[in-house]
């Protein structure tokens, strides 16, 4: 029998539910036509149902979604004006669930935690899941309450800590590579290895996110609660199987593992932010000067972190991890850069560069470049790159985030413990950068960062 689900869109009148979920949504139900889902949207906008459905109908329609599923949803939606931290809205609210309640919460995350509070005073239907957007708390302590409170109400397995950056295609992606392949899972180690950097550089800027952005900054934005968790997947020993449980296990333990290079928190990073310029043709002024943003805060717009594993395979192996925003080009990716050969015969001329594989991310690439000898002279030696493409999946991430709630299956979302490590990792860090001991430079608009800063990650 097919399961049924009542997905009651909390925030269903904002920004996130109109461009992300309902797309997703839409893409799902076209793809997966016996699927049962309802459909009930939640806010404090006053809108009539046939208003709400207006809205659905839109947001299916970028994605030409289409089907009987499709149809069943368009045609059964409502939308609820309501208080989400009142209690007794709640419990009206869940006693319309037809199926198994999924509570997303697509609502700022001081409106999320208020929310939990008032579930606390509500009886709960037998499965109800609940699913977070990021960031999970402000620190390890909030974290830490965040998911004392949300354990009194659910089981862990049924909440679902949200994280679109990676979704279901990529992890597998990566773990199919390493584990499936001999040529890669034995030379993933420090005998092997030199430095790790994973890279997530945008060209946009703050495009009007002021309001969060702001207090968060590119370490807590963007390292804290996504590139960890690429790091996670990426350096985790190999899982038994692609359940959850294993897969969220190893995970954890690589995580656990993980500390600032050298244990010097201040060493360890460094941080600037944009000033005026342009990024392909698009000019950007100063973010001091962008809309809603407070100068006095120091915000970083482009952080840079290296931390060690303090593991067998990975001990004193560098991670840098990156992200910033109005940079020169954007980047998705992740550099294994593999040491030396041992000894090159004499004789030999031309490019020595130790192998590199490049593992891109949306879309799902990867590169090979090593040294072959020339066509002409066999003495000389050249690079050569090997390409290849992973398959993209049938699903955008947000349709595999959906697809886990729906089914039940928690395998890619972030598990309580984990993300408390991920605040653990990156506080002395930022309690480095706020007490001001590591200087804030500055980069303008369209750079690949502050002119004396040694790029990482680039690639011969």
């Amino acid at each position: 029998m097919t399961r049924s689900t009542t997905l009651f869109l909390l925030g269903g009148g904002g920004d996130l539910s109109s461009r992300l979920l309902l797309p997703a949504l839409g893409q799902l139900l076209t793809g997966q036509p016996d699927r049962r889902v309802e459909l009930i949207g939640v806010g404090v906008d006053e809108l009539t149902d046939a208003a709400w459905r207006d809205v659905v109908s839109a947001s299916f329609a970028t994605v030409d979604a289409a089907g009987p599923a499709v149809d069943a949803v368009l045609a059964r939606t409502v939308f609820r004006t309501a208080d989400v931290t009142d209690a007794s809205a709640l419990s009206a609210l869940l006693a319309e669930a037809t199926g198994t309640p999924a509570l997303y919460f697509a609502l700022p995350p001081a409106v999320t935690v208020k929310a939990c509070a008032a579930l606390e005073d509500v009886r709960l239907p037998d499965g109800t899941i609940l699913a977070l957007e990021k960031p999970f708390g402000t620190d390890s302590t909030s974290a830490a309450a965040l998911n004392a409170q949300l354990a009194g109400l659910v089981t862990e397995n049924r909440i679902h800590r949200v994280d679109h950056f990676l979704g279901r295609s990529t992890v597998f992606n990566l773990l199919g590579l390493r584990f499936a392949n001999r040529i890669f899972e034995p030379l993933f180690n420090a005998e092997h290895v030199e430095r790790v950097d994973i890279v997530y550089d945008e060209q946009l800027g703050l495009e009007g996110r002021a309001g969060y952005y702001d207090h968060a900054g590119a370490l807590v934005d963007m390292i804290q609660s996504h590139l960890l968790q690429v790091l996670a997947v990426f350096a985790m020993e190999p899982p038994s199987t692609l359940g959850a449980a294993d897969i969220r296990d190893a995970k954890g333990l690589a995580l656990r593992a993980t500390t600032a290079w050298n244990n010097d928190p201040a060493a360890a990073g460094r941080r600037a932010r944009y000033t005026a310029g342009a990024v392909d043709g698009r000019d950007y002024p100063s973010y001091a000067d962008e809309p809603g943003v407070d100068p006095a805060l120091q915000t970083e717009t482009l952080a840079e972190v290296t931390v060690q594993i303090d593991t067998w395979r990975w001990a004193g192996v560098p991670f840098t991890l990156r992200s910033g925003k109005a940079l020169a080009a954007r980047r998705r990716e992740i550099i294994v850069r593999f040491k030396p050969a041992n000894h090159v015969p004499t004789g030999f001329r031309g490019s020595t560069e130790p192998t590199i594989l490049r593992l891109f991310l949306a879309p799902d690439e990867l590169s090979l470049s090593i040294n072959i000898n020339g066509p002409d002279d066999p003495h000389d030696l050249e690079r050569a790159t090997f390409h290849a493409a992973f398959g993209p999946g049938a699903l955008s991430a947000y349709g595999e985030v959906l697809e886990g709630i729906f089914d039940d299956d928690p395998s890619l979302s972030v598990r309580g413990d984990t993300a408390e490590q991920c605040w653990r990792i990156v506080e002395p860090i930022l309690a480095s950068w706020r007490s001001g001991e590591v200087p804030l430079a500055d980069y303008p608009a369209g750079a690949t960062g502050p002119a004396d800063w040694e790029p990482i990650g680039v690639v011969s």
